[in-house]
């Protein structure tokens, strides 16, 4: 008997939605006169329309500007488009510009599709899963032609790349969808609806990744319980939206979910993109303090980038609505977020305080040269004041000892270590090799 619970890939749900999110590189700023529009692409569902006022009213005002910019300095710009190919039907781009420290022009592209057919198999092609079909976004769809002139796609190497695009999948079922559906609003839900949507969001079927059947992969600090009607799984290259109740169409509770998923929710995701780029950046940077001999100039500057970051990326409370906080709580369990950027301050720590101590020895070193040179050049003025001698040949001649008392004392161990401590080096002159 087949398991119903593996019969995804030949499903179409009756409402599907495909939101693909991948790294690029502006080359210019997003220009009207060729139909890109300040702000993110605006759903509309009856009278509502899902425009920058309509959204930032949802999140905090510092991740609002993240996610929209101001008037003054936007970020976010969309393009309406209507392109049909092999059952996907693409209606919109977006482009939220994601500068950072060293790459000014890191983007990320938005593109948002509708899926006619199975969703699953589109999803297991998008993730290059062995067996799957072709690449679904090609010809018409190519993100590299639909982005030129305004931005290209990264090649694959460097900080931000991904293997893969970023997916977002909703599909909600039919009445004949048993596998999905609770039996009731009150009951509890069949193993089979955690089934679709980890194959949704890992956009694997059962022979790409089987999972143990003593492991619960869905059950974990991923998985958002939205509601008795739907929920929403996080994984590191894609998310899912499952609804558990049947879709009766146009009017449906779920042309609300699937709006919600394509905006809020959607940018809830994006803003924990944008946390794991910059944390990705600050871990390079980390790693090459040591590479240039002005560490207290790259200590200061990776300071300054930690604290820039805090200020403006790091959140984990977006909104008093709990399920967009949720998501992004989920993107981070999944990347460790927290638990990297935690490392990140404590690494950053530990080379302040190794610059405050490099600094302090270069004072007591200076200190200690000070001393060493004053304390005869001193005694020899004095012995010449006492005497009353005012000949300036006794008096270069002091100078000249001073200075061959001073030669002589940092000749000893005591002066080596003054000037070592002078040049910054933590090394004692007696244990070098």
């Amino acid at each position: 008997m087949t398991d119903p619970g593996r019969t995804l890939e030949t499903v179409t749900g009756a409402r599907q939605t495909l939101t693909v999110v991948l790294p690029v590189r502006l080359h210019r700023t997003p220009d009207p006169r060729t139909g890109w529009a300040q702000g993110p692409y605006p759903f509309t569902q009856g009278a509502r329309r899902t425009d920058t006022a309509t959204r930032s009213g949802y999140f905090a005002p510092a991740s609002a500007r993240v996610l929209y910019g101001t008037p003054d300095r936007p970020c976010r710009w969309h393009r309406a488009l209507a392109v049909t190919h092999d059952g996907l039907r693409l209606t919109g781009l977006e482009i939220l510009r994601t500068a950072t420290a060293r790459d000014p022009r890191h983007a990320l592209a938005v593109l948002h599709f509708t899926v006619d057919g199975p969703l699953l198999p589109v999803l297991r092609a998008i993730g290059h899963r062995p067996t799957a079909g072709p690449e679904p976004l090609s010809g018409p769809l190519d993100p590299t032609a639909l982005l030129d002139p305004v931005a290209e796609v990264r090649d694959g190497a460097g900080t931000f790349a991904l293997a893969r695009p970023y997916t977002v999948a909703f599909l909600t079922p039919g009445a004949h969808h048993i596998p999905a559906l609770r039996p009731d609003p009150e009951a509890m839900l069949p193993p089979t609806a955690d089934r679709w949507l980890w194959q949704l969001a890992s956009r694997s079927a059962p022979g790409d990744f089987p999972v143990a059947p003593e492991s619960t992969p869905h059950h974990d600090a991923s998985t958002v319980r939205i509601s008795a009607d739907w929920s929403a799984l996080v994984l590191r290259h894609g998310a899912a939206f499952l609804g558990h109740r049947a879709d009766s169409g146009d009017g449906d509770f779920y042309d609300f979910g699937a709006l919600h998923a394509r905006t809020v929710y959607l940018d809830a995701l994006l803003l924990g993109s944008l946390q794991r780029d910059h944390i990705d950046e600050l871990t390079e940077e980390l790693s090459e303090v040591f590479d240039s001999e002005r560490l207290t100039r790259r200590v200061t500057a990776l300071e300054k980038n930690i604290a820039r970051f805090r200020s403006t990326y790091w959140r984990q409370h977006l909104t008093a609505h709990g399920p967009a906080n949720g998501l992004l709580r989920a993107f981070q369990h999944q990347h460790r977020l927290p638990e990297r950027f935690a490392e990140i301050l404590a690494e950053a720590a530990d080379y302040s305080r190794l610059v405050q101590t490099l600094e302090s020895q270069q004072i007591s070193g200076a200190l200690g040269v000070l001393t060493i040179l004053g304390l005869p050049l001193g005694t020899a003025l004095s012995v010449l004041q006492v005497l009353g001698d005012e000949s300036v040949r006794h008096l270069l001649l002091a100078l000249g000892l001073a200075v061959a008392a001073t030669a002589a004392a940092l000749t000893t161990r005591y002066g080596r270590l003054v000037l070592a401590s002078l040049r910054g080096d933590t090394t004692a002159p007696g244990r070098r090799r």
